[in-house]
């Protein structure tokens, strides 16, 4: 393992006003997305979809590195230019999501964990000659009566750990993404007990594994209420409660922190970030590893046809500069309202 790579890459992938585009959703997940803008789920489709963010010049400016699934890594353009090389010459870093989904946690109910590690030492070389400089991992744990269980956290934080060691063995750098899930009724924090016990899990198996710190990139959830609670908690108190949570739980030694957007709208998740990042004082970098936020104004603007690509590339060029912003605390409401 070469320390000085990885940590030179993870630098690279949270560098001052540019963050991660998250474009790895599975085919399952791109088909919702694509059910509800009318177009078909066809690989076609999908690669014409992501081939139009990733040429987006304007876009590409604020973005680092780009999380590929399987079947877009070895994709080609329509121009039969490998997708890989489009993104590189956009200036950002490719990446490979390698995690293969859930399944149920035996004798935990309501509780999964996150499989695909018995073959992935021999995939990882694969995507390193393909292009991929970085990989993500995701476990995923959800509040709710009883749960989340020690044996759900412990699981899913091995789980991330082993990926991350393997990662690094391969000159990949892992991004460890441990999600506490938005999806409850409960407040702000219950979330933040939650999530505090989940990283200081996740780092005690990091250690374990031996994993080097300054070569990975977190990407956690912010410290939010659940979406179904009726009081939800305000853009200062998430950035409050998440900083002071982060500072209990990170050590210095990590490079940057992406946050996940977790089903926050585009702006909520712009807001809370920027909200962050002028606090300061802090010993790592804070930007985005966003899905949803980065991608539901162009999907919804593309809506499939070869004549919404320019809108919908100036759609997915803004969110990305006010995510960009974001990340420095320079992001001002009204800079949406100028643009809509």
């Amino acid at each position: 393992m070469n320390l000085a790579e990885l940590n030179k890459v993870a630098q690279a992938m949270v560098a001052p006003g540019r963050g991660i585009l998250a474009a790895d959703e599975s085919s399952g997940t791109i088909k919702k997305r694509f059910d509800a803008i009318g177009v078909e789920s066809t690989e076609d489709n999908r690669r014409d979809y992501r081939e139009m963010l990733f040429r987006s010049a304007e876009g590409m400016k604020n973005i680092s590195g780009v999380i590929l699934y399987d079947e877009t890594i070895w994709q080609k353009a329509k121009d039969g230019t490998p997708l890989v090389d489009i993104i590189k010459k956009a200036g950002a870093i490719p990446g490979i999501k390698v995690d293969e989904g859930t399944k149920p946690l035996p004798n935990c109910p309501g509780e999964v964990v996150t499989i695909g590690l018995d073959k992935l030492a021999d995939r990882l070389p694969k995507y390193y000659e393909q292009g991929a400089r970085f990989a993500k991992w995701r476990g995923v744990i959800d509040i709710g009566a009883h749960i989340p269980s020690h044996t759900c956290i412990y699981a899913n934080a091995h789980a991330l750990a082993r990926y991350a060691a393997l990662c690094q063995a391969a000159q990949i750098v892992p991004i460890v993404e441990p999600e506490v899930l938005m999806d409850g009724d409960h407040d702000i924090d219950t979330c933040v007990r939650v999530t505090e016990w989940v990283l200081k899990e996740t780092f005690q198996q990091l250690y374990y594994q031996r994993v080097a710190l300054e070569g990975m990139v977190l990407k956690p959830n912010m410290a939010i209420s659940g979406k179904k609670n009726g009081k939800r908690a305000g853009v200062e108190e998430v950035a409050e409660k998440t900083v002071k949570l982060l500072r209990a739980c990170v050590p210095a030694a990590v490079p940057g922190i992406a946050f996940l957007s977790g089903g926050q709208s585009d702006e909520e998740a712009t807001a809370h970030l920027d909200a962050m990042n002028k606090i300061g004082g802090l010993p790592w970098h804070l930007t985005f590893s966003y899905g949803r936020a980065l991608q539901h104004a162009p999907q919804t603007t593309w809506k499939g046809r070869p004549e919404n690509v320019a809108a919908a590339q100036r759609a997915f060029s803004h969110r990305a500069k006010m995510n960009g912003l974001a990340a420095l605390g320079q992001w001002k409401a009204d800079l949406e309202k100028k643009a809509a």
